[in-house]
């Protein structure tokens, strides 16, 4: 399952503010326009102005949309979006049947608060797709992709093997005109984060491959892919947060993150084993930080964020739970996936016995 912090931010340090910041400037500006060949969209976050970017693990590709969509200023608190059975309502909207259909990711978009969602019409990772929008009036409609403004960049050495293809690309995110990529690479050390310039200018650099102790593993791994992750600042330097299987939480120096290297992240949680998360966020409530992550098998986590500069590092093996304490939120049931919508609230895709609904929430 693709997962990511998908709101636009004018710096690490604004992520935790919300949706509304922007860059100087208009990203659009750097696109041209055409029709994005994309052979099958996977994970998707926002920038400013309305760029959707949209992976084509197929297509070893990179996209940036314009969509057009720019329906609110930032100080416009957006509208809550909710809608029943989201899977029946997109799959009938496509011709099929929601067992046919695969909600791989969710982002919203801050320009407008409009809910985007990447759609495999199948299960596999190679099965064609569609992007729907969801308004605040519940209405869906398929993204337009002919004769948009559109640029495109190749993702090189992405994993091709049985096991990794799956997990070739596994999130993103959108940062101060760079967009990180976590997934699976072609190597035998095949963790791996990219950082991709935005505007596009060429063929993107490989990605940092990335090491972490699994301290319920009681190992070192360079194959387990992020999961999730988010940026965040600590102590004014950029870091970022990821999560993986099981559920150790790793923090890396985006200034570490240099092209074909390799590195070791520092595991600052172990939030228990048997657990898969499947997104997180960060957010500021009453002055402080916090994370909110979904998992598998323990709900949703709130997580504070005050110690996470200060945590040292977990070298032993944990049996269970150490570093990073968090609450269950536990009126959160069945969240898959989620992201922010404005400064206080969130949007979440909720498994049930009848389908998946789309809700709005207060943030916790």
């Amino acid at each position: 399952m693709l997962r990511a912090v998908r709101s636009a931010a004018a710096s690490f340090a604004a992520l935790t503010l919300g949706a509304g910041a922007v860059l100087g400037g208009d990203l659009t500006d750097s696109l041209k326009p055409g029709s994005p060949e994309i052979k099958s969209a996977g994970a998707l976050a926002f920038g400013p102005d309305g760029v959707l970017f949209a992976t084509d693990q197929p297509g070893n590709a990179l996209f940036a949309i314009d969509t057009g969509d720019r329906g609110q200023t930032s100080s416009q608190a957006p509208a809550a979006v909710s809608v029943e059975g989201i899977d029946a309502k997109v799959a009938g909207m496509l011709g099929t049947t929601p067992d046919q259909i695969l909600i791989r990711d969710m982002a919203v978009n801050p320009a407008s608060g409009n809910v985007y969602l990447s759609v495999g019409r199948g299960r596999g990772p190679d099965s064609p797709s569609a992007i729907v929008r969801v308004d605040a009036k519940g209405e869906i409609q398929e993204l337009p992709l002919k004769g948009v403004k559109f640029a495109k960049t190749d993702l090189a050495g992405l994993s091709t093997s049985q096991r990794g293809r799956q997990d070739a690309i596994t999130d993103l995110a959108f940062v101060d005109g760079r967009v990180f990529i976590a997934g699976l690479s072609n190597e035998e050390f095949s963790s791996n984060l990219r950082t991709v310039p935005f505007p596009f200018t060429s063929a993107s650099a490989p990605g940092t491959h990335i090491e972490i102790y699994h301290t319920s593993h009681d190992r070192l791994e360079t194959t387990s892919p992020i999961r999730t992750f988010v940026p965040y600042e600590i102590d004014g330097k950029p870091f970022i947060l990821a999560a993986y299987t099981c559920t150790p939480v790793v923090k890396f120096s985006v200034a570490d993150l240099q092209p074909g290297v390799k590195i070791k992240g520092t595991t600052i949680a172990e939030l228990g084993n048997r657990n898969k998360p499947l997104d997180m966020i960060v957010y500021k409530k009453d002055g402080l930080d916090y994370i909110l992550m979904a998992n598998s098998s323990r709900g949703v986590m709130k997580i504070a964020a005050d110690r996470v500069g200060a945590q040292e590092g977990l070298v032993k093996r944990v049996s269970d739970k150490a570093g990073l304490t968090y609450d269950t939120i536990a009126e959160l049931k069945g969240v898959e996936q989620l992201d922010k919508l404005g400064r206080d609230s969130a949007v979440v895709l909720v498994r049930n016995e009848k389908g998946v609904d789309l809700k709005t929430i207060a943030l916790p």
